[in-house]
């Protein structure tokens, strides 16, 4: 015997009702108080800032720990030993060992990084009034044939400076309080961050413990929301957009990574100043697809300008020799040969996650479009066959109409396609 919520119609009607005016609500007071709902949901992320990263950090080890398990610690346990429990102890092992390996890596690439860093500040620091006046030399020996021009860009470079020493005499010294403040909440913010990552590892440790189980206790909710077909369409969609995101950003930071190490060492044959500062800000703006090279390269060539201009020109070449590398041959190793949309969505995707997410919006742009663009496209080409029409976008190229009777494509008549159709006639005959 059905429970009265099981078979009323009317019971079913009211709960749609009710979750369309609570939507409505929550709609209006998105509109009318986006400000405060805006300020109330940054602060819960805040709280949640732990747990999201253990999310994201469960994320990126998963593969590592899976094949650890799979390839290494499951087979050796059962060669060793015939016990129930070696399935958790593979599991434990493999967690253990990727949290290690993964806080071994920062930990080694923080110590080899930092202190080279720090020192190319310190120099740049120490040395700014030698490379002014040698930049200063090189620009008047390179337009001392122009004496016009020449002072001119002394004249602006002279007013530039009167500037920035009037904005630092009536703005910065005046408000030197608030920035000390500013700097302190910064190193606040740092070393909470920091707190956040460390107790992430932690939440990462539990999540990774029990993947198959919150996997699981989603799938239950998905079937008992949606409909069987409905909820393995979900579940399809969430399979792609995992291995489009898992593939891409995997791909991309091992890319960086390898270009950072590639710029490293061409650096340091060319003898070029502040190795570890390039090859940082080279491979960390590289995570960003397309821009990243041109945003990276900027900064290091404008320190390596006020050192030695020779040897900035001989390091754009490296650059844009390295960067041709990384997009046909590198890149494509690792990451393939699409993920799925052509480059001018590339871009596009690029451009509007900068300019409503920032960096972050740069970094996630492509694969969160690729997802979507391959939603758009799936119900695009479900709509089609339930019309009973051609999916093929090839079809669609040069149509002229479709035709009522068999729902064919039928192309528009160019003059290449009638010097194709003559010849095939003069073929047959």
């Amino acid at each position: 015997m059905k429970r009265f919520w099981e078979r009323s119609e009317y019971f079913k009607w009211g709960i749609t009702a009710f979750f369309v005016i609570a939507a409505s609500i929550v709609f209006y007071l998105l509109l009318m108080r986006g400000g405060y709902v805006i300020e109330a949901v940054s602060k819960v992320l805040g709280y949640l800032s732990p747990v999201i990263w253990g999310l994201v950090i469960s994320y990126l080890l998963w593969p590592m720990t899976r094949y650890f398990e799979q390839k290494g610690f499951r087979p050796w346990l059962d060669r060793r030993r015939k016990k129930k429990d070696n399935a958790k102890m593979a599991r434990t092992l493999s967690v253990m060992l990727s949290i290690v390996l993964a806080l071994l890596f920062i930990g080694v690439l923080l110590w080899i990084i930092i202190p080279q860093v720090y020192t190319s500040i310190e120099n740049i620091v120490t040395n700014a009034p030698e490379y002014v006046e040698s930049a200063t030399t090189w620009i008047e020996k390179l337009f001392e044939d122009k004496p016009e021009l020449e002072q001119a860009i002394i004249q602006t470079t002279g007013d530039v400076s009167d500037s920035l020493i009037g904005w630092i005499r009536s703005e910065l010294m005046p408000n030197l309080s608030t920035v000390v403040t500013n700097v302190t909440t910064g190193v606040y913010q740092v070393l909470r961050g920091v707190l956040d990552v460390l107790i992430g590892f932690v939440v990462a440790c539990y999540v990774l413990f029990n993947v198959e189980v919150l996997g699981a206790r989603c799938k239950k909710i998905l079937y008992r929301l949606f409909s069987v077909r409905n909820a393995e369409l979900i579940m399809r969609a969430v399979d792609f957009t995992d291995t489009t995101f898992n593939g891409f950003i995997t791909g991309k930071i091992i890319d960086s990574l390898i270009i950072g190490v590639i710029c490293y060492v061409g650096c340091t044959i060319l003898k070029m100043p502040y190795v570890a500062l390039v090859s940082v800000i080279i491979g960390v703006t590289n995570l960003i697809p397309v821009f990243g090279p041109i945003i990276g390269a900027v900064p290091p060539l404008l320190l390596i300008f006020l050192v030695s201009p020779m040897k900035a020109l001989i390091f754009l070449g490296f650059v844009i020799v390295l960067q041709q590398v990384d997009g046909n041959i590198i890149g494509p190793k690792i990451l393939g040969s699409s993920i799925g949309i052509n480059g001018f969505w590339v871009v596009f995707a690029i451009l509007l996650g900068g300019g409503l997410f920032g960096v972050l919006g740069m970094l996630l742009a492509v694969p969160v479009f690729a997802v979507i663009y391959n939603g758009i496209d799936k119900l695009v080409d479900h709509g089609l066959r339930k019309r009973g029409l051609h999916t093929e976008t090839a079809d669609y190229q040069n149509l002229d109409h479709i035709d009522p009777e068999s729902k064919k494509p039928v192309k528009r008549i160019t003059p290449e396609s009638e010097t194709i159709l003559s010849s095939a006639k003069t073929g047959k005959k």
